[in-house]
């Protein structure tokens, strides 16, 4: 019953939609409502921090209703990284964890995202929170090469994921079922450095999902240098979990935790370079 009314409602809404574009006072409504749900603004206040983020829909809604919720060990994880350090953001979304990170850490953060439909929010909200001179943006995809390949989307709504660059599983390796894809830059670590001169990252957080592996595989110089990795591992992806588990501990770093996300085999792995046994978090 619920599936049919939103279809009903689907139906309902286009057809204003076609009626407004057929008259000039009609689009400019049109335009009117876009630009007010674009600039909308939701607050959230976490500890002794407030931020400010843009909802234009009902899945950046979600997402601030359960910024505190949703990832707690994220942010727990952020929460332990030196105040002031450099962390890259791989797979930065519009934004939630780049923002308070250098919001509650005083973080100078690089922010990996190459979703079209993300980077406006993006903007908008690192704007939001007056963080344009602690937080870059770095719209190019992070993978295993320097290459164009397609980005394939399974939605195109704001603040949408489950995308995959250069490849065509999802995030449990499974085929994905995309329904729109761009061909777009795509960069190793080892590139992103060297070739585009963003500095040696002290943190990472990876979350892409699916490709985590191929991320790490292109990035070996860049991982023996690190402090810690927070990344987003399907155990149920074997060829993921096993490579991914493969080039961190070449690079140095153990595991100190293993978080579970409640969906299926998915977790938030801490990956650090101290002894695990030392640490006190």
């Amino acid at each position: 019953m619920r599936m049919m009314i939103k279809q009903f409602a689907k139906r309902v809404i286009t057809r204003v939609v076609v009626g407004l574009s057929k008259t000039s006072a009609g689009l400019y409504a049109y335009q009117q409502i876009i630009d007010t749900a674009m600039n909308r603004e939701r607050v959230v206040n976490y500890r002794s921090h407030r931020f400010v983020f843009a909802v234009p829909n009902w899945l950046n809604q979600y997402r601030i209703d359960t910024f505190a919720t949703k990832e707690p060990d994220t942010l727990e994880w952020l929460e332990s990284i030196p105040e002031g350090s450099i962390l890259w953001d791989v797979g930065a979304n519009i934004g939630l964890y780049a923002i308070y990170a250098a919001k509650a850490r005083n973080c100078r953060v690089f922010a990996f995202e190459p979703s079209v439909f993300n980077l406006e929010l993006l903007a908008r909200n690192i704007f939001f929170n007056d963080l344009q001179t602690r937080i870059a943006i770095i719209p190019v995809a992070i993978s295993d090469e320097l290459g164009l390949h397609p980005f394939k989307m399974t939605t195109t709504a704001w603040g949408g994921a489950l995308s995959a660059f250069g490849q065509s599983f999802d995030q449990n390796g499974a085929p994905l079922e995309d329904i729109f894809e761009y061909r777009t830059l795509g960069v190793s670590m080892i590139d992103a450095v060297r070739l585009i001169g963003i500095p040696q990252p002290q943190f990472i957080k990876i979350d892409v999902d699916g490709i985590e592996h191929l991320i790490l595989r292109g990035g070996s110089d860049v991982l023996s240098k690190v402090d810690g990795v927070l990344i987003e591992i399907n155990d149920g992806f074997s060829a993921q979990a096993e490579e991914s588990t493969r080039h961190l501990k070449k690079a140095g770093l153990s595991l100190y935790r293993k978080c579970d996300l409640g969906v299926l085999s998915q977790f938030n792995q801490w990956w650090v370079r101290k002894d695990p046994a030392t640490i006190r978090i």
